[in-house]
Order: structure tokens, then sequence, then C-alpha cells
């Protein structure tokens, strides 16, 4: 299980910095597009376009990111009554849910990419599929994730919770 985590560790460091340079690279065009729209009265055609497909990717890979961290929303008020066994059956059933959301994206989204995939976005001149990559990418990593919690958790290792510190690593 240490080796498995280590590999999702770099897996999930990688979508994070992926999605990071994704939302500096969106706000790099969209200020461009100001510039070029108030400043030079002309307009770049491609920005918006562009701009929706990298935000597509830093939602989709930041959020499977935050399932990995235990980052996603809760609602733990019925928690804080129950022993922790009740609690580790209901974390096990939220990640089960969370891993079926996950392979729902990633089955969905490659049908509407494959749906796409002759169709030309006209601005950038690229398959419309591309537009639904990112909820494939997000799915697999979302399920990829939420399966190792519940690998974890059966394991008997800790998964991070919603305002803990650091996840361990193993």
């Amino acid at each position: 299980m240490k080796s498995v985590a280590l590999v999702l560790g770099q897996v999930a460091k990688a979508a994070l910095w992926l999605a990071g340079a994704g939302l500096i690279l969106m706000t790099v065009f969209i200020s461009a597009q100001v510039f070029m729209r108030y400043v030079m009265n002309d307009s770049l055609v491609w920005s918006e376009p562009a701009s929706v497909i990298l935000m597509g990717w830093f939602i989709f890979l930041g959020a499977a990111v935050g399932i990995r961290e235990g980052y996603h929303l809760s609602f733990d008020v019925l928690l804080y009554f129950l022993p922790q066994s009740a609690k580790l059956w209901l974390y096990s059933l939220s990640d089960i849910v969370v891993t079926a959301f996950g392979i729902g994206m990633a089955w969905f989204g490659s049908e509407l990419a494959i749906s796409a995939w002759d169709v030309k976005l006209p601005s950038l001149g690229i398959s419309g599929a591309v537009d639904f990559l990112p909820l494939v990418a997000g799915g697999c990593l979302l399920t990829l994730f939420s399966l190792e919690r519940l690998a974890r958790r059966a394991a008997g290792l800790h998964t991070a919770r919603f305002g803990e510190s650091e996840p361990e690593e193993a």
C-alpha cells in the first residue's frame, strides 16, 4: 500500500501542478483579451474558448486532488454523535458514492467526447472532443483517488478528512 500511496501522491502532485499552470495560463489569456479589446481595439477570438477549456482542466484536476486529500464537501453533524466504527462505515459509504460519481463522469464524458469528435471548434481549429477531456480525466482521477481512500481504510490506514492537517502518505 505504501508504494501505491507514493505513486498516487506523485500523480496528485502532477495534477495539482497542471491545474495551477492552467489557472495561470487562463489568467494570461483573459488579461491579453482585455488588453487587446480595450487598448488595441481588436479581439482575440481564441482566448475565451481556450480559457474555458483550461478552466475545465483546473477545476476537475483540482477536485480530484481535493478528494484524495479529504477536502471534498461533507455534512458531518451526525458524525459527532456516532462511535468511531460507525464513522468509518459512513466515510467508506461516502467514498463509494464518490467513486461511482467519478466512474459516471469518465463514462459519460467519454460518450460526449466521442459524439463531439468530428465537430471542429471554429475559433481554435481543434476537435470539439477537447471540451470533454477534462471531464474524462477528472472522472478517472476521482475514481482512482476514491478507491485509494477505500483501500487505505480497509488496510487500517489513516485517510484525511476536511479540516485535518496534511494527509499521511502511507
